[in-house]
């Protein structure tokens, strides 16, 4: 005759692994958490503040030591007087990266559940939604994407299709480094004068003159011996000192899936990239195995085929 406890035997065992199993996820992602806490304050860097800039200061840029920017009144206007994030903890947040492997991935759904959605470089949403979703909490904005998927706004054509792109925003955040090169001035006017003009519904943010080398030294002291950051990696950084749980989508530095498809660069265009040349600023493959070390740690949950419920 069986016994009657050992049903409830069973399930106190499976819930008592399950607790410590969440206790040890929680312990890491704590760990984590401080040790970045160290090198840089989410709140404070994810934008420098009106207070601390105004029109006509010089700032050298970050990559470029020996050159310099004037702080425009455009620039000025459009500076958050207190951070974005102030105060800001979400349980679960989705940093949404470009790669192809999203396509087909049915993610769209699952990622827009998430309490905070993180986008990169103005990535298209609509006719991807499927796949990528269409939440957007904060998107970053290289300035080379004007080039790359605007045109430099040649025409009226593409001075429109961008200001479609912006007013899509409605209220979230965009996160412009506007600090880091010297070639992107132009390009960081062109964006601040029409968001002014245009009376456009979005949050702007410059990230700190110290973020990126602060992302980076948190890196290399944990032996990830990155060049520069990646959009992505900067953003995962970021997101541990406003996020409960990370999850990561469309990461995927390779030309093949796992079961050896082509990939795309990006799901949304046919631009083409070496991941593994030496001239590029990134090291993309490097930035991967440390975050699918996380993953395999239970810190993050790393997505890179077709998601649960996906048909």
């Amino acid at each position: 005759m069986p016994l009657p406890c050992r049903g409830w035997t069973l399930a106190l065992l499976t819930l008592l692994v399950g607790f410590l199993i969440f206790a040890d996820i929680s312990e890491i992602e704590e760990e984590s958490g401080k040790q970045i806490l160290k090198f840089l304050d989410a709140e404070k860097d994810i934008s420098v503040l009106k207070g601390t800039l105004k029109p006509g200061d010089i700032i050298h840029y970050v990559f470029d030591r020996d050159s310099t920017m004037n702080v425009s009144q455009n620039l000025y206007e459009l500076l958050p007087r207190t951070s974005p994030l102030k105060g800001k903890q979400f349980p679960s947040c989705a940093i949404v990266g470009n790669s192809g492997v999203l396509l087909s991935s049915g993610c769209g759904p699952e990622i827009d559940a998430h309490s905070f959605v993180i986008r990169c470089n103005l990535a298209p949403v609509q006719e991807y939604s499927q796949d990528v979703g269409m939440k957007t909490d904060l998107v970053t904005m290289n300035p080379s994407v004007i080039q790359r998927a605007f045109e430099d706004l040649v025409n009226e054509t593409w001075r429109e299709k961008l200001l479609q792109r912006l007013h899509s925003l409605n209220g979230s955040i965009l996160w412009i480094p506007a600090f880091m090169a010297k070639g992107g001035k132009e390009r960081v006017e062109w964006v601040n004068e029409l968001i002014l003009k245009h009376h456009i519904n979005v949050r702007t943010a410059y990230p700190s003159l110290r973020l990126l080398h602060a992302v980076r030294g948190y890196w290399l002291t944990n032996k990830v011996h990155i060049k520069r950051p990646t959009t992505g990696l900067l953003m995962y950084t970021l997101a541990t000192r406003f996020c409960n749980q990370i999850y990561l989508y469309g990461f995927w530095p390779f030309p093949l899936d796992q079961n050896q498809n082509p990939v795309k660069y990006h799901y949304y265009d046919s631009l083409k990239y070496g991941y593994t040349s030496q001239a590029s600023p990134h090291t993309m493959p490097l930035e991967f195995k440390a975050l699918k070390t996380l993953h395999q740690q239970g810190a993050l949950k790393l997505t890179v085929g077709e998601c649960d419920g996906a048909t």
